[in-house]
């Protein structure tokens, strides 16, 4: 007999974790070898985009596990969007990944009103799409293998130049 319950408990979440973790390495020699390794630890990542004021005019979350970049959030403000700021918060990521974290490929999930084509425009490959999620809504997963072009032509980092002309647009004053 069993006792069914619905409430939200971190520990027992954690021992979850922790048991399918233990399960999944058992089950999996190709995880198995991962588990040693520094890609075996889910790292969190995070690139922000800030405004004179300090504000934050865009950014992107995600996490690095496995040798993959997992972009979860990827947002600009509505008045910074098309001058390229999403492009360049995606590259510092994929950036990021490859060269500090040793990661070779992206993943990422987006709707089909957000942004699918952009994501396609940067090297990202829809590999499968969930009808009705939300109901009404497709969801597309897309996926990119790093270090072929991870950014764009004529697309800067985020790096402040050292002539302190960072955020300006050429020719504005």
């Amino acid at each position: 007999m069993f006792r069914l319950e619905t409430e939200v408990d971190k520990e027992r979440r954690i021992l979850l974790g922790r048991r399918l973790r233990d399960d999944n390495t058992a089950g999996s020699p190709e995880i198995r070898a991962l588990r040693d390794t520094p890609a075996a630890h889910e790292v969190p990542l995070e690139v922000w985009a800030l405004d004179g004021a300090g504000g934050i005019a865009g950014g992107l979350t995600g996490r690095t596990w496995a040798h993959w970049l997992h972009v979860d959030l990827l947002w600009v403000d509505a008045r910074h969007r098309g001058s390229g700021l999403g492009s360049r918060l995606l590259a510092e990521a994929e950036r990021v990944a490859l060269a500090d974290r040793d990661c070779t490929r992206s993943r990422l999930e987006t709707w089909e009103f957000q942004a699918p084509d952009f994501y396609r425009k940067r090297g990202y490959e829809v590999v499968g799409q969930v009808a009705d999620y939300p109901p009404g809504v497709t969801e597309f997963t897309l996926t990119k293998q790093l270090g072929r072009t991870s950014r764009p032509a004529g697309q800067a980092s985020l790096r402040a130049p050292a002539d302190g002309t960072a955020g300006k647009t050429p020719g504005a004053a």
